[in-house]
């Protein structure tokens, strides 16, 4: 007796807003751990600027992605490029220390590398998640949006998979995308496609090299 396959039901983890909120949420807490040596910034104004940016985005959209608006995408590209530029200027602060000859403490510099490596690679991964085909209000197939083309090509959009027919890409799968390019320093199951997010692969990937392959390795000759 051939059994009737049933039919495969739409996944909603592509419209989750509250695993990129609590991923941002957690860098911001990080911020305050950042080591003394290499901030060259009140220890309190990345939390704040993010916390206050972050507000609004929950409040309109707590835990699922149900109103649309242009300014909240504005919103979000300003917290992440803030985001970002703090987290350059640590790596700035980090190296600065490196080479001054004043290291007399590995841990440090094996803690300040953690945290910017950790920041960099939430991010990117918000920064994916936000820009690949124009967003996730445009990838979901509910919402009446011209969806640009695709940034990145993931595996489960090279073949006819069963079970995946109906799949879209969440924020885990951008996080994993993230972490892959801050680890391998290269993209590895799945592909940029955009000259956009080629520039961000490259400057993430760049981020985490200075951060692992230089601090690191100087961290432990230090430890």
């Amino acid at each position: 007796m051939n059994r009737v396959p049933k039919a495969t039901t739409p996944s909603t983890k592509h419209m989750r807003r509250w695993p990129a909120s609590l991923a941002v949420l957690v860098v911001l807490a990080l911020q305050l751990a950042v080591p003394a040596q290499v901030l060259s910034l009140p220890r309190w104004l990345l939390p704040a600027l993010g916390v206050a940016l972050l507000v609004p985005l929950v409040w309109a959209n707590p835990f699922h992605l149900r109103r649309d608006e242009p300014w909240l995408r504005w919103i979000e590209l300003v917290l992440l490029g803030v985001l970002v530029v703090f987290n350059g200027i640590y790596l700035a602060g980090l190296i600065d220390y490196l080479t001054s000859g004043r290291v007399d403490n590995g841990m440090v510099l094996v803690k300040a590398a953690l945290l910017i490596w950790v920041t960099n690679v939430v991010a990117f991964a918000v920064w994916y998640w936000e820009i690949d085909r124009g967003g996730p209000f445009a990838r979901a197939p509910e919402h009446e949006r011209e969806v640009e083309r695709p940034d990145l090509l993931f595996p489960q959009m090279t073949a006819e998979i069963p079970g995946w027919e109906r799949w879209l890409p969440g924020f885990t799968d951008y996080l994993f995308v993230a972490f892959t390019a801050a680890t391998a320093f290269s993209p590895t199951d799945t592909m940029p496609l955009s000259s956009r997010v080629k520039t961000l692969m490259t400057v993430q990937s760049a981020i985490s090299l200075l951060a692992v392959a230089v601090v690191a390795a100087r961290a432990v000759n230090v430890l």
